[in-house]
């Protein structure tokens, strides 16, 4: 092995703390692992070099000797026996789970034997505005994997049991060991399930599993956004073997209103006012979304654009109490197609208010109730 720097060899500076060191090493070695360069005596050498150095330098009492005589003081240190590469055996904190980690690499899969969780459903659910305002009950239907009724979901035909893996003992994964390391892998004989069914079911093919089409009642409740995720434990498919069901997924989606723009928890409403209204004041009716109108004023001089207030007309706080407001947008009509009479009286309007005497002037913004 070369004579080079451990701290050179991991790539840290000599002021590096503990946790870097450990970093360090870790991605080299899992660069460099024998399992993923196999045959590669390049690799191996770096893998070697880099877990002597680790030991070293992970090691307060030996990275002082280090530092102050180099390898011939860590060999000192050891107890006079001399430095060369030696299995270091307790890498868990550096690793956690080394089987998980590796199978990552190595394309295989830590699988465990008997009954395994089942998988998560989603159902995107449509609702109208109103529905989302009130909150309501939906009966929706779901196709999931049930167990199947002719094997009791063992997979194996009537009659017969599936069988404990030989290979495996029943495990559901196999172990080899390198060097320090003990890699646990998916048994290739049961697919990491730990047992066989050497006689399969005819209606299931042996899948223990069979779609099915289930019916559940979802109450929505009232608040309730678009993208909204309501989580409906144990309704997704079944477990494989006999274990847990998934957890169901309920997306809501809103559909666009025809009068309503929801922001947040606030409505907008666009209305259309005649310029009679606007000019001299009245009283209009607006929608709202508990299906009833209520009455606005519109006091005199009211432009287009303005925005009145209605609180506490908007939509309900999901789980809280109280209700966001509604926000009524003044559109003042101007009317197009004048008969004789109405035009003689616009004019002398204009005349009144000395509007053709008027200087054009620059439009200032009149406020509202979001100023």
């Amino acid at each position: 092995m070369a004579d080079r720097d451990y701290y050179e060899i991991l790539g840290v500076s000599r002021n590096a703390d503990k946790e870097e060191i450990k970093k360090a090493y870790r991605k080299l070695a899992i660069q460099y692992h024998p399992d993923k360069n196999r045959g590669n005596k390049e690799a191996e050498e770096k893998f070697k070099e880099a877990t002597e150095a680790y030991e070293v330098l992970s090691d307060d009492q030996k990275r002082a000797a280090y530092n102050q005589f180099g390898k011939e003081g860590v060999g000192a240190a050891a107890g006079g026996a001399g430095y060369g590469y030696r299995a270091y055996t307790d890498f868990s904190d550096i690793f956690g789970d080394i089987g998980d980690i590796f199978s990552e690499f190595f394309g295989q899969s830590g699988g465990r034997g008997g009954a395994r969780r089942g998988s998560d459903l989603r159902y995107n659910l449509e609702i109208t505005l109103e529905d989302a305002a009130q909150g309501k009950e939906f009966k929706i239907e779901i196709p999931r994997q049930e167990a199947c009724e002719e094997c009791g979901g063992t997979g194996a035909k009537k009659g017969t049991s599936p069988q404990t893996c030989p290979l495996c003992q029943g495990a559901g994964q196999v172990r080899r060991s390198q060097g320090f390391f003990s890699v646990a892998t998916a048994c290739p004989q049961c697919h990491g399930t730990g047992h066989i069914i050497k006689s399969p079911c005819p209606s299931c093919r042996g899948a223990g599993l069979q779609e099915k089409r289930r019916t559940l009642h979802i109450k929505i409740p009232a608040g309730v956004e678009s993208g909204s995720r309501l989580k409906v434990t144990g309704e997704g498919e079944a477990g494989p073997g006999g274990g847990h069901r998934g957890d169901l997924y309920v997306v809501i989606h809103i559909k666009r209103h025809s009068h309503f723009e929801r922001e947040g928890n606030d409505l907008v409403i666009h209305m259309n006012v005649p310029i009679t209204t606007a000019i001299l004041g009245g009283e209009i009716e607006v929608p709202t979304i508990e299906a009833k109108n209520v009455k606005m004023k519109i006091p005199s001089g009211t432009e287009s654009g303005q925005i009145f207030r209605l609180k506490g007309k908007g939509m309900p706080y999901m789980g809280n109490y109280g209700k966001g407001d509604q926000h009524v947008v003044i559109h003042v009509q101007t009317p197009k197609n004048l008969s004789k009479r109405a035009r003689d009286l616009v004019n002398e309007l204009a005349k009144e208010l000395k509007e053709s005497d008027a200087d054009s002037s620059v439009y200032t913004r009149s406020r509202s109730a979001y100023d």
